[in-house]
């Protein structure tokens, strides 16, 4: 081996200025990479550096780069700025104004953009041509006409880019089995372009089918595991699939890798899905800056609202909305059918029944969880409930540990005659604000009866304050329990019904269970201690029909070894011993 020759010094100096000068990032390796930061910084640098040494040879080909840079940045308003500076110039390039018109379009000024996609002229062609049919085909979409979209949808070809489009206008539409045909197709033509797997497994989240989506992402974070829109759709299956903190513990990982707290990372989609994931924690703090960036927003924060009870919020976020897709639909028939109730308006539950109907019935969502849920709400306002429980019991398997499910289930149930079912899933509700609530009090307190339960129903009427609701529910179990045979609960509830409302009614249906009662005690079908209560409670009646049916009592109980008089002695001497003893304190303190 020969040994290493010496490297003069001159030459040294020459080898490191080389060397420096390679190190120097050019813009075709920041465009490679999709820098679009440091090139927008190198191209900002040169440009002022040129104007600085007044060479303006290269001025127009640099504004051209930062137009380019700024756009895929997500810098829409700095791109405009740009192209407007190349729109100005003497010798102007009429495609200038089709990439202005694509600038406007993300920046939802979709009038303006369409008059500048015009302004363009029609004699573009190739793949000029082709984007503006592809933006003026996504405007007509924005703009909801119809026939200009049929009429740009006519114009699209079979390439890549004009399919991509025509696939991202069926996903808009939810028309999502016709966006994943294409998004395959193209994938199995073009396997490298591996981000067509993140929009094929969009569509199977939209759809419902979270393994499925999940399984289509993990091919594309193989090779991106950083990708901010990757994780986040992996955080919102897992979320799906399993609860809030699934999802969360996904995005976390973004935040991991720079060493900061998930509350700390920087990006909007981040923001926004963890306060879904959070259950709707800091909403009012987080929502309403993005509910122009992101469309979700302004959906969750309605949805917030209605969590929280602020009908009138919601109606307020929503009354601008026409709902054009299901969730817009479900979440304005719920705001509706809320309000429609509190305030006994019939043409809100009349439009919110329309609303669960269009959704329920439509093609695209009748199988899928939220249209199946949404037919039950449509037949449970037209109180239909049969109807009702066919739509339920198919999504059981999907819902069976949710609070809202087992509710709706368990008064769809009582109110159509299955209460031992009724009871089932009215007794799974663990939410508190639910459980308070008169329609589920009722319904149980009724499930309770005619599942041979009475005392479990009168339980719950003691735990009731004194209301109106109290009163409805004391009627019910007076009545239900008489027709089940439950006579001592009847009694119970006629009693204090009658010190409530002095009602021949209340006494009618007092003397009949008091009978009731004591014929079950004498068939052996109820325990003789109850006889003593019976009474003391017809004592409470003033009516002459009170001492005929109390001797009947008196005899029986004498014939079979039961003193019912002195008992009664008993109870009125001590009721007056504490009539005694008040007095006597009152006149102490006198």
């Amino acid at each position: 081996m020969l040994p290493r020759r010496a490297i003069p010094s001159s030459n040294k100096a020459d080898l490191s200025k080389e060397k420096t000068a390679k190190k120097k990032p050019t813009l075709d390796e920041f465009v490679d990479k999709h820098d679009w930061s440091g090139a927008l910084g190198l191209l900002n640098f040169e440009s002022n550096t040129k104007q600085a040494a007044g060479d303006y040879s290269e001025s127009e080909s640099l504004t051209m780069w930062m137009a380019y840079c700024a756009f895929h940045l997500g810098d829409y308003k700095n791109s405009c700025t740009h192209l407007d500076e190349l729109i100005s110039l003497a010798q102007s390039e009429p495609v200038w104004n089709l990439y202005k018109a694509c600038a406007l379009f993300y920046l939802g000024q979709y009038n303006e953009s369409y008059d500048t996609a015009l302004r363009t002229g029609s004699g573009l062609t190739g793949a000029p041509g082709r984007l503006q049919n592809r933006l003026l085909f996504h405007l007509a979409h924005k703009r909801g006409d119809e026939n200009k979209l049929m009429i740009y949808h006519q114009k699209l070809t079979d390439d890549t880019e004009d399919q991509l489009s025509l696939a991202s206008i069926h996903y808009l539409r939810n028309h999502y089995q016709e966006a994943t045909d294409i998004y395959k197709r193209l994938l199995l033509e073009n396997r490298e372009y591996l981000a067509l797997n993140v929009y094929v497994a969009l569509c199977y989240y939209k759809m419902d089918y979270y393994d499925v989506s999940l399984e289509i992402l993990q091919v594309y974070l193989q090779q991106f595991p950083d990708s901010v829109v990757g994780v986040n759709l992996k955080a919102c299956n897992h979320s799906r699939l399993y609860d809030g903190k699934a999802g969360e513990a996904e995005l976390k990982k973004l935040a991991d890798k720079q060493g900061i707290s998930i509350t700390q990372y920087d990006n909007d989609l981040v923001r926004h899905n963890l306060c879904v994931f959070r259950s709707g924690e800091n909403a009012m703090q987080i929502l309403p800056p993005l509910i122009d960036a992101i469309p979700e927003a302004r959906l969750n924060l309605i949805i917030y609202h209605l969590k929280n009870e602020e009908y009138k919020d919601a109606l307020q976020l929503m009354k601008d909305i026409e709902p054009s897709t299901p969730d817009e639909y479900i979440l304005k028939g719920v705001i509706f059918a809320c309000l429609g109730q509190i305030e006994d308006n019939r043409e809100m539950l009349k439009s919110a029944q329309q609303y669960f109907q269009l959704v329920g019935a439509s093609s695209s969502h009748c199988d899928t969880i939220p249209g199946r849920q949404s037919m039950a709400m449509c037949f449970f306002l037209l109180k239909q409930f049969d109807e009702v429980l066919i739509y339920l019991k198919s999504i059981k398997a999907y819902l069976f540990n949710v609070d809202e499910f087992n509710y709706n289930m368990g008064i769809a149930k009582c109110a159509s005659g299955h209460y031992k079912d009724a009871e089932e899933h009215l007794t799974m509700v663990t939410n508190p604000k639910f459980k308070s609530e008169y329609s589920y009090i009722m319904a149980l307190a009724r499930s309770y009866i005619y599942n041979g339960k009475p005392r479990l129903s009168w339980e719950l009427y003691l735990k009731l304050e004194t209301s109106h609701e109290s009163f409805n529910l004391v009627q019910l179990i007076a009545n239900d329990c008489y027709k089940m045979g439950h006579f001592f609960y009847s009694l119970k509830a006629f009693d204090v019904l009658e010190r409530l409302d002095p009602n021949p009614v209340f006494w009618d249906g007092k003397r009949g269970a008091s009978v009731g009662a004591f014929q079950q005690i004498v068939a052996g079908r109820e325990p003789r201690d109850n006889l003593r209560e019976i009474s003391i409670m017809l004592r409470n009646t003033e009516n002459p029909q009170v001492e005929y049916i109390l001797r009947a009592f008196k005899k029986w109980a004498k014939e079979n070894g039961m003193k019912v008089r002195s008992i009664l002695r008993v109870r009125l001497r001590l009721s007056t011993l504490r009539v005694f003893v008040l007095q006597l304190i009152f006149v102490t303190l006198c």
